[in-house]
């Protein structure tokens, strides 16, 4: 199984008549992705790579039956286009665009709230199940379809631990690229409850960072909730207090919570292993199977 994205997922693309909307939906497309439309205020009745481009998401939804979307809109107008994903029936947003403001993205949240949508991101890689459907950015060839979950803040750590789990031979069910925003979606432990429900996900591996608290409250999620088993990595030990460090969302700010020692810690407490580099979360994953 998977969670959030399967073969049958039909996806809009909003942005896509952009640079980096289109070249990624092509690179969707290929992988396998059902793309069924795209969304570009002004641009409807246009195609791009074959597939329809429609004036706004509810236009998209109601013709090609979508389910989801991935956005590829710059950061000044990316939050009145996930408000607009969010005032359809769309199950699946996933949020690619990097910078939009936090003020905004706190009142998207709100919206977010009175809804039934999962909002994975913004700054994130975005969803990928093996074999299946990718949204986003992630580079499909790296991944194989099995039985580990993988919840992610980072992009770059995601490819990490999956090119480790690869090479080993362990697949994937599904990995959630959740973003290193202050303000997100979708939360580790939002992840976590969607792969603890998951019969074929028999490991998670989870990739945080300093800053926030997340790591902290995922920790005790864990501890209290769950029976999958979970092996961890936190990015960052190094980073000195106030300086952030890659994301917006990564930097401590010395309260004592949000270090890569708390988290390591709180983790440790709730009987999570955390490896000193990515490829010992591969051990630990394999120490599960």
């Amino acid at each position: 199984m998977s969670v959030l994205v399967d073969e049958d997922t039909r996806v809009v693309v909003q942005g896509i008549t952009g640079g980096e909307g289109k070249f990624h939906a092509e690179q969707m497309i290929e992988y396998g992705t059902n793309v069924v439309a795209g969304a570009v205020p002004g641009k409807g009745g246009q195609e791009v790579a074959g597939v329809p481009v429609y004036d706004t998401v509810h236009e998209a939804v109601r013709r090609e039956d979508a389910d989801a979307s991935v956005v590829f809109v710059p950061p000044a107008f990316a939050a009145d286009a996930l408000f607009e994903a969010l005032d359809t029936s769309l199950d699946l947003v996933v949020a690619i665009t990097e910078g939009i403001p936090t003020q905004d993205m706190a009142k998207v949240n709100r919206r977010l709230s009175e809804t039934d949508t999962y909002l994975v991101g913004p700054n994130c890689p975005g969803v990928i199940t093996p074999g299946e459907a990718k949204l986003g950015i992630l580079p499909g060839n790296i991944f194989s379809s099995g039985n580990v979950g993988l919840v992610s803040r980072s992009g770059t750590l995601t490819y990490q631990v999956v090119d480790n789990l690869t090479n080993r031979g362990i697949g994937q069910t599904t990995a959630i690229g959740i973003g290193g925003d202050p303000i997100i979606g979708t939360s580790f432990i939002d992840a976590l409850e969607l792969f603890e429900a998951d019969p074929e996900t028999e490991a998670i591996a989870m990739c945080g960072e300093i800053g926030g608290e997340d790591e902290e409250a995922a920790a005790k999620y864990i501890a209290t909730e769950m029976d999958t088993p979970v092996a961890a990595f936190i990015a960052g030990r190094t980073a000195p207090p106030g300086k952030r460090m890659g994301h917006a969302g990564a930097i401590v700010s010395g309260s004592g919570t949000g270090t890569a020692e708390s988290k390591i810690r709180a983790l440790n407490d709730a009987g999570v292993p955390v490896g000193d580099t990515p490829d010992e979360v591969a051990d630990h994953i394999e120490g599960y199977l």
